[in-house]
């Protein structure tokens, strides 16, 4: 096998994804029920504060200011996750009910309101050599923007489906997590220097407060019983869907950034914050938001993080190799530099 190979099929076993998955089976084997389940939930509660605390205090202010002057590249991210996420969304309604369920409707649904990512649009944006500066804004207005946008489009798209806007529901998604990434900003010149030399370590804390979060809502999910609601042909359909909303988004970020203009760093950055949703973000929302029907509402949300791990961290390789996707017209004779890079 290839070293190109190698690093196309390495997504597919990465030890996160595989966690993820191992949560999943755990919550399925081993749910937290009465007083277990209160201690785990307020355990996620507070582990997503602390998620969203972290992410305030590594964004740089200065940072965030600069790219206030970009405002062109993150009106694009904004409208592919609020406005062209959304329309797909409600365009899916005519699966229902021979492909999807009403239930998994809603949640796929809800999948297209959330946020995008920061952590992941960071990370894949560097590997493929991308805008990254860029990258930080873009998912942290989006995360910003998300705690009001997030339950109005809910209020408005879902109706009776989920809780809806509320003034409650707001304040509570902005208490758990406006207020700790304001607190990050607020305290970041004070433990920057410590999150910078422990790095690696608090990744994991990243990681382990979103695996927390799964836990809390699957187990939610087998308490209630809400998974016997889910077929294997239903499930596959689902992930059919997914497959085609990813793949439209993915294209449509690449090729409609190049039409507004924008340079190759700059839709790279573009492609992946604005085709990718956020599990840290949406998994508390729609606890807030969907109430006792949370944990089938995060099942295509679930999916979707997955399948975009895996398909953005292929593209991100393939763009760091210096293969771009196949633009229309002639073919463009790589340069000097270009040829030298690889």
């Amino acid at each position: 096998m290839t070293r190109r190979a190698i690093a196309v099929l390495r997504p597919l076993i990465d030890p996160y994804v595989l966690a993820l998955l191992g949560t999943v089976v755990l919550a399925v084997l081993l749910p937290a029920s009465g007083r277990a389940a209160d201690v785990v939930g307020g355990a996620s509660t507070g582990a997503v504060a602390l998620l969203f605390f972290l992410y305030g205090a590594r964004l740089s202010t200065g940072e965030a200011l600069d790219g206030l002057r970009h405002w062109r590249l993150h009106a694009t991210v904004l409208a592919a996750t609020f406005a062209v996420f959304p329309l797909l969304g409600l365009a899916a309604q005519g699966l229902v009910p021979f492909v999807l369920t009403p239930e998994l409707y809603g949640g796929l649904l809800f999948l297209c309101l959330v946020p995008s990512t920061i952590q992941s649009s960071i990370a894949f944006t560097s590997i493929a050599r991308g805008n990254v500066p860029a990258a930080i804004c873009a998912g942290s207005f989006s995360s910003l923007a998300g705690i009001v946008l997030t339950p109005l489009l809910v209020g408005l798209l879902l109706g009776a489906r989920g809780g809806g806007f509320s003034v409650d529901s707001l304040l509570r998604i902005v208490a758990q997590l406006l207020v700790p990434f304001l607190a990050g900003q607020v305290l970041r010149r004070w433990v920057a220097g410590f999150l910078a030399r422990h790095k690696k370590v608090l990744g994991y804390v990243d990681r382990g407060s979103i695996l927390l979060v799964v836990y809390t809502a699957f187990s939610q999910g087998m308490v209630q019983g809400v998974w016997h609601q889910v077929t294997p042909p239903r499930l596959a359909a689902l992930l059919a869907v997914e497959a085609v909303l990813l793949a439209v988004m993915l294209t449509l970020t690449w090729y409609g950034a190049k039409r507004l203009g924008f340079g190759r760093a700059d839709r790279i950055a573009i492609q992946f914050a604005g085709s990718k949703k956020s599990l840290a973000a949406g998994l508390p929302m729609a606890s807030v938001l969907f109430g006792a029907h949370a944990s089938l509402a995060v099942l295509p949300l679930m999916l979707f993080h997955q399948m975009q791990l895996m398909v953005c961290a292929a593209i991100a390789k393939r763009y760091a190799d210096g293969d771009p996707p196949p633009e229309p017209g002639p073919a463009r004779r790589p340069s000097a530099p270009e040829t030298a890079r690889r």
